[in-house]
């Protein structure tokens, strides 16, 4: 069932999720929900916050920037190795290490649409979660991999993309922030909007 994503300036994106065990209820219905309101948005990443769940999982499916990387005739793009495959659910994770260069990336985030923003992230994570048969796991990530982990991983901390960047950057964002708390946005996929009464 695709579910409407959670549109900027809703409390929920902002709080700390909540760790959840094996007996969560639904949590396979949920997750399967996840990946289709993902799927039907476009996205490379959903965090449980964007749906309205204050819990510590997300979703991620990096095959897009693999498809990307092939379309261009060019040299392969180092990051995007292994994109392919990188499709994963975390549950309760902790990015134990962030280390390397920072480099950029125009981010965006299904919560704030139409919005992009450069934003520095570290190139490698070490991070500890949990699968969704609840398997323990401890891996390194680089490249887009590593960006997607980042980015949903902040979703669970409360912390949104826009929170990285400069304090003119996020002044000059206010009008456009402010417009997609009330809707007043032109978007292809279901959203709930906070200063709106029902989803869209």
């Amino acid at each position: 069932m695709i579910l409407p994503i959670v549109a900027y300036g809703d409390p929920v994106l902002k709080k700390e999720a909540q760790e959840i065990d094996e007996q969560f209820s639904g949590l396979d219905l949920l997750i399967a929900d996840m990946f289709e309101t993902m799927y039907s948005a476009s996205g490379v990443g959903l965090a449980a916050p964007q749906i309205g769940k204050s819990i510590r999982l997300f979703i991620v499916d990096g095959s897009p920037f693999a498809e990307d990387d092939e379309d261009e005739n060019e040299t392969p793009d180092p990051k995007a190795i292994g994109m392919e495959h990188f499709k994963k659910v975390f549950i309760n994770p902790i990015i134990e290490e962030e280390e390397g260069e920072e480099w950029a990336f125009n981010e965006g985030c299904l919560s704030i649409p139409k919005i992009r923003e450069e934003v520095y992230r570290k190139e490698k994570v070490l991070i500890s979660y949990y699968d969704e048969n609840f398997k323990y796991h401890k891996e390194t990530f680089d490249g887009y991999a590593a960006r997607i982990i980042q980015h949903e991983y902040d979703h669970i901390e409360g912390v949104l993309f826009t929170d990285h960047l400069s304090p003119l950057k996020r002044r000059l964002l206010t009008k456009r922030l402010q417009n997609i708390s009330k809707g007043i946005v032109d978007v292809d996929y279901k959203m709930k909007f906070p200063a709106v009464k029902k989803a869209r």
